[in-house]
């Protein structure tokens, strides 16, 4: 049970140097290993790092400069236990919501974001393949952050040779229902059809629960999105995900999605009835089931147009007074045609 522990800790251990793409001292570590659920003091980490320096999972960069994560740990974070992966996702949403503190009507605090690395070389180019999916709507919210290499959006440092754009991530109406006494329950994240304009139905869906993998990330590595169908033609293949919250709630949450929206977050594509099906989808008795747009739609139209980005969903956390319009981007690009 003790040696079971410990395997848990170092896979943790790793999965933050691996997200971290920096070195980090064992205080940071400490502070992001919470929002995997443990509280590690600096000491304790310390004594993790040093059993798995002779391991060779990580290295000493520096003695001020913290550890980085080898490639013996990337292999042995990539062969990990499948019940040390399985519901990493619905984790994930459960502890952003948790630390989403932004307030609609101060227009204050953090909101949860995805990150974008795009090459700097592409930059320009991936955002006039995006920008048709910001007109359309498609998207979270227009409010985005752009960083440049060796610079930080949030927690994430953005590596040479990038630059770094955050989008709002459907996770802030978990969040900020959460802090307003509304539960949420997040079922799967999915490839919506669209027909006319209107959402039809779920054509692939992944369950939360049962993935340790962000779906929208795998839908768009698997190429799997018609984004840019949608935005020329109304019909297609985009993001959204699949959500359900008590009925007694409708009237607060129906002034909560106002609220965002006066803020510039929207996100919310439908919301159905107490108990009825909504994009053919099942909902509980009792529940009202909501479809979300997924964040990173403007990424998926821009990986379409052939431009690699390595997108990360449910990435960090930064402060909504860091994020500006879509438009203040692209205001020096000319004038495109559509995708």
């Amino acid at each position: 049970m003790i040696q079971e522990n410990i395997e848990r800790k170092t896979l943790h251990i790793l999965r933050v140097l691996q997200n971290a793409q920096a070195p980090l001292g064992a205080r940071l570590i400490a502070r992001r290993m919470q929002d995997y659920g443990f509280t590690m003091s600096e000491r304790t980490v310390r004594y993790h790092l040093k059993m798995m320096d002779e391991r060779r999972l990580t290295r000493l960069a520096g003695r001020r400069d913290g550890r980085t994560i080898t490639d013996l740990g990337v292999s042995e974070l990539g062969d990990a236990r499948v019940q040390d992966k399985i519901g990493f996702a619905i984790s994930r949403i459960e502890i952003l919501a948790f630390r989403t503190t932004f307030n609609p009507k101060s227009r204050k605090g953090v909101v949860p974001v995805n990150v974008s690395l795009i090459p700097k070389e592409r930059f320009a180019d991936a955002l006039a393949a995006m920008k048709p999916a910001f007109d359309a709507g498609l998207h979270v919210s227009e409010l985005v952050a752009v960083a440049a290499e060796g610079n930080r959006l949030g927690d994430v440092l953005i590596p040479e040779g990038k630059i770094g754009l955050a989008t709002v991530c459907s996770v802030v109406i978990n969040g900020v229902l959460l802090k307003s006494g509304v539960p949420m329950d997040s079922k799967f994240g999915g490839i919506l059809q669209m027909k006319n304009g209107e959402p039809l139905r779920f054509v692939e869906v992944i369950y939360y629960s049962g993935s340790s993998l962000d779906p929208s990330e795998a839908f768009i590595r698997s190429k799997m999105t018609s984004v840019s169908k949608v935005i020329e033609k109304g019909e297609g293949k985009i993001l959204a995900n699949f959500r359900e919250i008590p009925a007694p709630s409708r009237v607060m949450v129906d002034k909560t999605i106002a609220l965002l929206k006066n803020a510039g977050i929207g996100g919310v594509l439908s919301m159905g009835e107490i108990g009825e099906p909504i994009c053919q989808t099942p909902v509980e008795l009792n529940k009202i089931g909501m479809i979300l747009i997924g964040g990173l739609n403007p990424g998926a139209c821009a990986q379409e147009a052939g431009i690699d980005l390595d997108n990360r969903a449910m990435s960090t956390l930064i402060a909504y007074e860091e994020l500006k319009p879509f438009g203040s981007y692209t205001g020096s690009l000319r004038k495109k045609k559509k995708i």
